[in-house]
């Protein structure tokens, strides 16, 4: 078919349809050579998804909330050098990634394209294995970042009622209470997300000066000698090396999710195109802030001991103290992060929603026509948001129980993540090593691309290791990192599903393509004669 043809039908048949609901010409192109149907509304534009990519990272909040692993773990040199380090390789996933997403953006993200890049005997039973992972990590991911918002509101009634008793069913109802707001929220508010998420990028700008403007000012300073030089090998990791890399754990929870908005792409003008420079500048403008903040927490710590037991259970708390000597003031402080924390949240849940959503739409999961419901009326998959809110409050439960046991299984998050980031990008790296060709997009590695994508694989690799490794050397049973048994246990029960129903319901996203709308037409519409 002629590509002017196509595009004349794209344009004026029955694809003519409102840009908020229905996207461009060329999301329409990217949805229809996909094979999917838009069901979804398009309310998003570049500002509004980079908002939400930014808020969803949350680079410099995590980085304060993360901290006593890494000052436990390498201590304050460590923690620098060990982030500098996260940030290229983050930097190498994301752009990988963004040139996947360029050519295929669709809610499914990783999964889906394991199953356009993976060798074809191998494509349907990697993708689902990638699905369930990007599931349950982004599931995971939503209980865990709730959490940390209801934990810092017990952290400042700790330093505001100094008589008050921490108790952990405590941090569970506020982070019920954090999780209902986010539900709340991604269901009878959703058509107002990508305004909050434009309007709390403001606050994420404006709040990071407004904390770190008061601690250049007014707290104490260590030497900068100690600060660069100052390791810490963990209390008995016997090498200084092998402690910062336990500690990477920190700089990998602040600058993971880079792929959160290839999960919100069918909601996205012009997706194709503006997804990627989303993407990267997200990891760029978030790293960067990032890292500043990072270097100011070091600087301003004072007696690492007196700041790692505090009794509010996080040390930026302290360190705001010290550094205002008032609690008003640490107070305020705090409540910035506390307000990112919770919107936070809601940007987990939505992703969440979205990525169980397109794997529902695949068939991957039990119930798929329940999860894969988009109510007429609403434009958002209304189940997938309900099931998430319920997870994530589920999950919270554990750490009535044991709040080690809580974090691992939302730590778990991480490995999926990492899982899925691995073999998509392995996928593409090994076309590039076939020299297979690559679809058309608005954003190519070119001759770099090997390059960037092996840089990519090996940092991955490396974080996915040490992930695994217990938080403290020589613990005891209830002290080891049981994560790698509940990854397992995951892949296996998706397993279980796998062979006696889903590989006979499950084909693979690469099985909806549609051969009649091939790269020269793509190419034709997005790069003109």
């Amino acid at each position: 078919m002629d590509p002017s043809v196509l595009k004349s039908e794209v344009e004026g048949g029955r694809h003519a349809r409102s840009i908020e609901k229905y996207g461009t010409p060329s999301d329409t192109l990217d949805m229809e050579r996909m094979g999917k149907q838009q069901t979804l509304r398009r309310n998003f534009s570049f500002f509004s998804i980079f908002g939400f990519s930014i808020i969803l990272m949350s680079t410099w909040e995590a980085q304060l909330g993360v901290g006593t692993f890494g000052l436990l773990n390498g201590g304050t040199a460590g923690m620098i050098y060990v982030y500098i380090g996260s940030w290229v390789g983050f930097a190498a996933i994301t752009i990988s990634m963004a040139e996947m997403a360029s050519m295929a953006p669709t809610a499914g993200g990783q999964y889906h394209w394991v199953s356009e890049f993976a060798p074809a005997r191998a494509q349907k039973f990697l993708s689902y294995l990638i699905g369930w992972l990007c599931v349950l990590g982004w599931q995971a991911g939503t209980g865990s970042a709730c959490f940390l918002a209801g934990t810092e509101i017990q952290g400042l009634l700790v330093l505001n009622r100094p008589d008050y008793v921490y108790q952990r069913w405590h941090g569970t109802l506020l982070t019920m209470a954090v999780i209902g707001f986010c539900g709340v929220f991604n269901t009878f508010l959703a058509k107002r997300l990508p305004l909050v998420e434009s309007l709390i990028l403001i606050l994420h700008i404006s709040g990071f000066f407004a904390i770190i403007i008061p601690l250049w000012v007014l707290a104490p300073r260590s030497e900068g000698s100690a600060v660069f030089t100052q390791f810490n090998d963990g209390g008995g990791w016997g090498s200084t090396g092998l402690a910062c890399l336990v500690g990477i754990l920190a700089p990998v929870v602040s600058l993971l999710g880079s792929d959160a908005a290839t999960h919100m792409s069918e909601e996205l003008k012009n997706a194709s195109k503006t997804l990627p420079r989303a993407m990267i500048s997200t990891v760029a403008f978030n790293g960067a802030l990032g890292f500043v903040m990072l270097i100011t927490f070091c600087f301003c710590l004072g007696d690492v001991g007196s700041i790692l037991s505090t009794p509010t259970g996080y040390p930026f708390i302290q360190v705001f103290y010290n550094a205002t000597l008032s609690t008003g003031g640490a107070t305020a402080m705090t409540s910035i992060l506390i307000v990112l924390a919770t919107v936070g949240g809601m940007t987990n849940m939505a992703t969440a929603s979205r990525q169980l959503f397109a794997f529902a739409r695949d068939q991957g999961v039990p119930f798929s026509g329940f999860f894969s419901s988009v109510p007429a009326g609403w434009g958002i998959p209304l189940n997938a948001v309900i099931t998430t809110t319920a997870i994530a409050s589920a999950l919270s439960v554990i750490n009535i129980g044991s709040t080690i046991a809580f974090n691992q299984i939302t730590s778990l998050g991480l490995c999926a993540l990492l899982s899925s980031y691995l073999v998509s990008i392995s996928c593409i790296a090994l076309k590039r090593i076939r020299k297979e060709p690559l679809l058309t997009s608005y954003f190519s590695l070119g001759r770099f691309g090997l390059v960037i994508n092996v840089t990519a694989i090996l940092f991955v690799l490396l974080a996915y290791i040490m992930i695994f490794f217990p938080p403290t050397p020589h613990p005891i049973p209830s002290g080891m990192n049981w994560s790698v048994v509940i990854y397992l246990g995951v892949l296996s029960i998706s397993l279980l599903y796998y062979f006696p129903k889903g590989k006979h319901v499950y084909v693979g996203p690469v099985k909806y393509v549609n051969k009649n709308i091939g790269r020269m037409v793509i190419k034709a519409e997005r790069m003109g004669p």
